[in-house]
């Protein structure tokens, strides 16, 4: 596989994993705003979202153990970003009392997503621990 391929299968991934955050976001908001009435369209939403961040991520991860990626797409954004959106379904469902609910598909999409984030920093971390020691060793 050319390295020009490989850039961009990352960028395509990328960009689709870009596009689904802000479709599944934009629902997510809809779904507050209308009172749990995407429910369902969430459930289907998240199996796709989860589904492409895992193929992407991991994707990313295998080619850094390769030595062929050595881009930074800091995962800590998307964090943050589920982070706040969190936050402010927590506060509206306690300002709607029993209107709304936070699904359960965003509950374990925002789950999936820290667990990413943790084993990507981890696998980053033991692979920089392994290729400075071979540094070391030359």
């Amino acid at each position: 596989m050319s390295k020009g391929l490989l850039v961009k299968d990352f960028r395509f991934w990328r960009h689709l994993i870009n596009v689904w955050s802000v479709l599944f976001f934009a629902v997510i908001i809809l779904d507050l705003i209308t009172n749990n009435a995407c429910v369902e369209l969430l459930n289907v939403m998240s199996m796709i979202y989860i589904s492409i961040l895992a193929i992407y991520v991991s994707n990313k991860e295998f080619e850094r153990w390769y030595n062929r990626h050595n881009a930074q797409h800091p995962g800590e954004i998307f964090v943050i970003i589920w982070s706040i959106l969190m936050f402010a379904l927590i506060i509206s469902s306690l300002f709607l009392r029993n209107s709304y609910q936070i699904p359960a598909a965003v509950i374990s999409s925002y789950i999936a997503v820290l667990t990413i984030l943790a084993v990507t920093r981890k696998s980053k971390q033991i692979y920089q621990a392994r290729h400075s020691e071979k540094k070391k060793k030359s």
